[in-house]
């Protein structure tokens, strides 16, 4: 089955684990579907904060960062003829730290499958609970999902404060 796009079909993308040389698109994708879609829930100071400018210096910081992170979890992408389409990093425990699906790639099932994809793997592992911080604009995507809020929180990242919610979601084998 094919998702339709702008008019067009888009054969299926696949889920798999990242591999060390996604880290450059998932750093572009990440700043670029920070700054698209949270646009209407957050300030340009705080997306800033977020997901700062991606000059050389710190897109390398970034790459660094994220191929840290991401090979210390389980970690996987969605991939399109070798353009990667979403990702999602969970810990071991249970925490999803990163699910973003590129801007042009919302609403076709990116971060659904990518979703399904973590919860089996902790459902395996036999983890009953997966927990995150989501942010105003997900929280809807969660909440359909079967998440529900723990509590709203106001964290600082680089100085600037902002809302997100810490939402969880017990996991049934």
């Amino acid at each position: 089955m094919f998702a339709i796009r702008h008019g067009h079909a888009i054969p299926p993308f696949v889920i798999r684990p990242w591999r060390v040389d996604d880290v450059s698109q998932i750093v572009v994708l990440f700043h670029e579907t920070v700054h698209a879609i949270n646009a209407n829930d957050y300030s340009a100071q705080q997306l800033d904060a977020w997901a700062p400018e991606l000059s050389s210096a710190e897109r390398n910081k970034q790459e660094t960062r994220f191929m840290s992170l991401l090979s210390s979890r389980l970690s996987f992408v969605a991939e399109l003829n070798g353009a990667i389409l979403g990702f999602a990093d969970i810990t071991a425990d249970g925490y999803l730290d990163h699910l973003y699906t590129h801007r042009y790639y919302q609403g076709i099932g990116v971060a659904s499958a990518l979703v399904q994809t973590v919860e089996r793997e902790m459902i395996a592992l036999r983890v009953q609970r997966v927990t995150t911080d989501a942010s105003i604009t997900a929280r809807p995507f969660f909440e359909r999902r079967g998440y529900v809020m723990v509590q709203p929180q106001m964290v600082t990242v680089r100085g600037v404060t902002m809302q997100n919610f810490r939402m969880e979601k017990w996991l049934h084998s």
